[in-house]
Order: structure tokens, then C-alpha cells, then sequence
């Protein structure tokens, strides 16, 4: 990209596991849940412009410009800041889309981030989080930054101890087409876990609880469950379709890619308590 353009790290998350606890009168389910960040994600380039407008300069497959969460957190941003700035914007990808890692939800946020700090708008990052989850619920974790134990919908957020997961993980897209909304809609869908803490974490006494029904619907992300399980513990993240098993040493996870069936796609990436974007935040300060 040229000169005028600043690029921010979009990391993804993997959810080290999903409780569903109930389900509300709104039809949005009560969850437990562990966001651990991951130094790997999408990259946002942006370009502040004078005129107020909002542009886009890549193409998305199968997310239209109306639909596109870094479009809609421009704007959004845009609409509490006086003098209504404008802004290009370039998202380089690197994330499958719909593969439980919170992609698209981590663009919006990096947008929301640093086009606060690049108009000096000067929003705390409460409204910056609470912005977030105008756009969706897990928009606010990437806000905030840090790797979480989160409640609610995914709204209610404090920060995970960091001996609570792996130092290491490898990621594998079976290349599946997940529906969340047919996931939580799926009449076989378990709602009823109790609520655990952070010492059932650290136990090992949790689960994904959309694990058997995308298992039942998709075949392929129960067979890289399966080739998963050969090194460790292997689970779903969100409503899948990335799978992911950790490892202490980042040599045991690069041996296990390299053993990756041809028909998939895999990397490694460290956990991190704290996001790159905060971190790229505080350098360019």
C-alpha cells in the first residue's frame, strides 16, 4: 500500500470453550465462553480522508459493501465524531470467513480502534466497546484487547488469567461452510450447562457444546476433529468450522502441520494475553 495508508493487525481468537447456558426471551443464548487472542489475523489498511466519505478498496468474496462490518464500524464511528471524517479502507485477509475466529467481528474492531485514534476522536474504549456490540457480540473482546472470560451473549468481559490455555496452537480450516444460525437454532442444541469457573477451565472440564451439532451436519470438521485428537485435545472454535488443538512448544504444533492432510488448510499461532492492535497502538503513539 502506499505511504498514506497505515495498517493495523485484525488477530484472531479461538474460543477455548463454548457453554450454552440458556436460552432468552430474544432468542439470543446465555454463554460461558474463553477468548484467547492469537498473534495471526487479518490486516485492516486505512486512509484518512477529508471529505467524509466511506470507501471501501478491496473486494470481499461474498460480503457486499452494505454488509461489510468494517464499512458499518467506519460508520458508526464516523456518526459521534464531530465534523463527520471520512476514510479508505483495504482489508487484507488471512482468516477463513466464517471459521469460528472472529474475523469479520476483529476488522470492525481494528476499524473501530484506530480510525478513533487516527480522527482523534478521542472515545474511551467503554464506547468503543459498546459501539462494538452494535455490530455483534464478539466485536467487543477485540475492542478491549485482551483475552477474556466472557459472559452474557459475550458481552460481559474479564481478562483471562494466562496460565488458563497452551502457549501454542494450530489452527485447521476443513474448508466447511458453517451456519451459526443453524447451529444455535438446531433443535438438538444443548442449553442447559451449568455455569463453571476459571478452575474447571484450567481442570480441563470443558467442552463446546455446538460441538455435536455441527459434527452431525458437517462431516468434514468432525474428521479434522478426529486428526486433530492424535495430538492432544482437539475442539471447535465457536460454531466452527476451525478446529484447533494446543501444544507448549511451538515446534510440536509446526511438526503437527506439517503432518496436515492435503484438502485442508492449517497454521500455527502463539496465544497472547494481549492484542497485536493495542500493541501496534502503543507504538505508533
Amino acid at each position: 500500500m502506499a505511504d498514506d495508508w497505515s495498517a493495523w493487525p485484525a488477530p484472531a481468537k479461538i474460543n477455548l470453550f463454548l457453554h450454552v447456558l440458556g436460552r432468552r426471551l430474544s432468542g439470543y443464548h446465555d454463554l460461558q465462553t474463553a477468548f484467547q487472542l492469537l498473534d495471526h489475523g487479518d490486516r485492516v489498511h486505512l486512509r484518512p480522508r477529508g471529505d467524509g466519505r466511506i470507501e471501501r478498496y478491496c473486494e470481499l468474496p461474498g460480503v457486499p459493501a452494505e454488509a461489510d462490518l468494517t464499512l458499518r464500524a467506519a460508520r458508526l464511528l464516523q456518526a459521534a465524531v464531530p465534523g463527520r471524517p471520512g476514510a479508505d479502507i483495504h482489508v487484507e485477509k488471512r482468516l477463513p470467513a466464517g471459521g469460528g475466529l472472529g474475523g469479520g467481528s476483529s476488522d470492525a474492531a481494528t476499524t473501530l480502534v484506530a480510525l478513533n485514534d487516527l480522527w482523534g476522536a478521542g472515545l474511551d474504549e467503554a464506547r468503543l466497546a459498546a459501539l462494538g456490540l452494535e455490530l455483534g457480540a464478539d466485536v467487543p473482546v477485540f475492542v478491549r484487547g485482551r483475552s477474556a472470560w466472557g459472559e452474557g451473549v459475550g458481552e460481559w468481559l474479564d481478562p483471562l488469567p494466562e496460565d488458563a490455555g497452551d502457549a501454542w496452537y494450530l489452527l485447521v480450516d476443513p474448508r466447511a461452510s458453517v451456519s451459526t444460525a443453524e447451529v444455535f437454532g438446531a433443535p438438538e442444541l444443548t442449553r442447559n450447562s451449568p455455569a463453571i469457573t476459571i478452575n474447571d477451565l484450567r481442570a480441563g472440564e470443558v467442552r463446546n457444546d455446538c460441538e455435536p451439532v455441527v459434527r452431525s451436519r458437517w462431516p468434514s470438521v468432525a474428521e479434522a476433529l478426529d486428526w486433530l485428537a492424535r495430538f492432544g485435545q482437539a475442539r471447535m472454535s465457536g460454531t466452527g468450522s476451525c478446529c484447533f488443538a494446543g501444544f507448549s512448544a511451538e515446534s510440536q504444533a509446526r511438526a503437527a502441520l506439517d503432518a496436515l492432510p492435503a484438502e485442508w488448510e492449517g497454521f500455527v499461532a502463539r496465544a497472547v494475553a494481549r492484542s497485536p492492535l493495542h500493541a501496534a497502538l502503543a507504538a505508533a503513539e
